[in-house]
């Protein structure tokens, strides 16, 4: 599969998920955000709004903000005000009789006055203030990034690094925005986006034209879906992400279809990893780029050997942990790494039974990286464990059992341009290798023999 078909496909499952509400948006947030960004940008709307200030069209805009600012509307409104003594503006006699005839009619000291004053809180100027107000919080967030030296922040910023304190400036003390009151969490309403879209001025067609840009996207819509992620979000080099996030897609998907149930979203909270759960026949839970240790998981290999005498590799291994335990002053335990998805079938027959199956993604059709992929996917199974005891191979002798059915293991490669062996003529492999082009079709056999 070629990157746009992968867009298009991850496009088409953000707005079937996400914009539902139901998938953890942080999760999401984490798996597109670069890596150079920090924890603040875990939160989905945070990376929208920066995917949305790297548009060409927002640095434009900022680009001609100072010049324009001084052509903002104001309307001149009249505030009357009811004083006694001193005369402070324009005397209303028909508001003065009328006041005084309602309080004291022999009060001559009552007056109504009049005072003229501009008044820049008009539907256009709120409209330029949110704007502002949103590019302002997140290049607030964002400089150090669009000040560094990122490939992927646009041209534009970096090349014109005083662009960023010029709208901080703009915003902390141009005296025409600081008149302009702070918009309410729910303007601007819909009539002052028309409204605006409808001035004379360039600057409030062009901000209203802006919100809206943003406002599809926080909506999901899917042409800007489809930009974020093909534009900013996943970089041209790190497509392996890309199509990581699309394969954890296609299980949630294809588990759902197997079923028949929606699945239920779980936000990533404190001591609880999992991504989704589906409670069908069997409750099955999906974790994503973690060891799902609040179940007990962990794939480390073995601290101490028996006490066969040791091959010079082993020794090579056992003595590097002793070293570095004793150099550091703590204790390390090998580890294998984690592998990308894990799906965890929950037995309901009492005693409680569990069934796993563990995916590993690889970006390639390199024979390297696809054989350095099988190698992984074996190690996990090897040596996946729950609370520290082995999950497969602990009842036999039959070495090929720590790998479990042959339904527990599955690798996810890109389209290789020969023929392969199908699912089926894999079934006597420990574990499955499929490619993206079969995924739909292939993950569906391989998802329901784990779940027979």
């Amino acid at each position: 599969m070629n990157r746009e078909e992968l867009i298009e496909g991850l496009t088409e499952d953000i707005l079937a998920y996400v914009m539902n509400g139901g998938f953890p948006q942080r999760e999401l947030a984490d798996s597109l955000k670069f890596d150079a960004l920090d924890e603040r940008f875990e939160e989905y709307e945070l990376l929208l709004d920066l995917h949305f200030i790297l548009k060409p069209e927002v640095v434009e805009f900022v680009e001609s903000l100072s010049k324009r600012l001084r052509s903002i509307r104001t309307e001149t409104k009249t505030v009357a005000k009811t004083q006694r003594g001193g005369i402070d503006g324009h005397i209303n006699w028909g508001s003065t009789v009328k006041t005084r005839y309602a309080t004291n009619p022999r009060d001559r000291s009552l007056f109504v006055t009049e005072n003229r004053s501009e008044d820049y809180d008009i539907p256009e100027n709120l409209v330029l203030k949110k704007l502002l107000a949103v590019i302002y919080t997140t290049l607030r967030d964002a400089a150090e990034y669009l000040k560094g030296n990122y490939e992927w922040v646009t041209n534009s910023w970096q090349q014109n690094r005083e662009l960023i304190d010029e709208v901080q400036r703009v915003v902390d003390r141009n005296v025409h925005v600081r008149r302009i009151r702070d918009p309410e969490s729910y303007e601007p309403t819909e009539r002052m986006l028309t409204t605006a879209e409808h001035a004379r001025q360039e600057i409030y067609r062009d901000a209203a034209a802006l919100l809206r840009t943003r406002q599809r996207l926080h909506n999901g819509h899917p042409n800007e879906l489809r930009d974020l992620l093909n534009e900013t979000a996943i970089t041209p080099d790190d497509q392996a992400r890309l199509f990581e996030l699309y394969v954890l897609f296609r299980v949630i998907s294809t588990l759902e279809t197997l079923q028949n149930t929606q699945p239920f979203f779980q936000t990533i909270k404190s001591g609880r990893q999992e991504v989704a759960r589906i409670d069908g026949e069997q409750e099955v839970v999906v974790y994503h780029d973690t060891s799902a240790s609040d179940r007990g998981l962990s794939f480390h290999t073995e601290a101490a050997p028996d006490e066969r005498t040791l091959t010079r590799a082993e020794q090579v291994q056992k003595t590097a942990h002793s070293v570095a335990s004793n150099y550091f002053d703590k204790e390390f335990q090998n580890h294998t790494g984690r592998p990308d998805v894990i799906v965890l079938e929950v037995k309901t027959e009492e005693p409680l039974q569990y069934e796993y199956l563990i995916a590993e993604v690889k970006h390639s059709t390199r024979e390297e990286t696809i054989r350095t992929g099988i190698k992984e996917t074996l190690e996990y199974l090897a040596f996946l464990r729950v609370n520290e005891e082995y999950v497969f191979g602990t009842d036999t002798e039959d070495t090929t059992a720590y790998f479990g059915s042959g339904w527990n293991g599955l690798l996810i490669v890109q389209d290789l341009d020969r023929a392969t062996p199908t699912v089926s003529a894999q079934a006597d492999e420990p574990i499955t290798i499929i490619q993206a082009r079969n995924l739909d079709e292939d993950l569906k056999q391989v998802l329901a023999s784990m779940l027979e």
